[in-house]
């Protein structure tokens, strides 16, 4: 694939991604874990005051506000991109029932009714496996899905 299909996401986006790595590496955690026994040490020097709890409460709200953005920006589209995956897969199997694609589209009273059909389509499968009979046999789900359509 040519370099310029990566280089198309947003500044943002290259921004939040390169953020989220660097905020989940050690060498992170420890500059952190560093601040606060830095902060902690400081605490006899400034007479455990008002203003020296004020300093790392406020740092530590700020970034952590600032933060749930980026990493939410992250998760999204890791989100998305594992949903496109999971697509082609469903789509590439013989015999996959191609309406689950883009599922996550759907409102919860039709996710609801889907789901109810493949726990009852687990439940079968547990009580032949007591019975002794296979549980690996393609089971029919779309009337379920069928119902979902129309």
């Amino acid at each position: 694939m040519p370099d310029r299909l990566y280089r198309k996401s947003s500044g943002f986006a290259r921004f939040a991604q390169a953020t989220s790595r660097a905020a989940g590496h050690p060498a992170t955690f420890i500059a952190a874990v560093g601040i606060i026994v830095i902060w902690a040490v400081t605490g006899p020097l400034f007479g455990f005051s008002d203003t020296w709890q004020l300093v790392i409460n406020t740092g530590t709200t700020i970034v952590t506000f600032l933060m749930v953005f980026l990493i939410q920006n992250t998760q999204n589209r890791d989100a998305e991109a594992i949903q496109i995956k999971l697509d082609e897969l469903l789509r590439s199997i013989d015999g996959a029932h191609l309406a689950l694609l883009d599922l996550e589209e759907l409102d919860e009273k039709h996710l609801d009714r889907i789901r109810q059909g493949y726990r009852e389509l687990a439940l079968r499968a547990r009580q032949d496996l007591a019975e002794g009979k296979s549980d690996t046999d393609v089971r029919d789900v779309s009337a379920e899905l069928r119902d979902e359509v129309e």
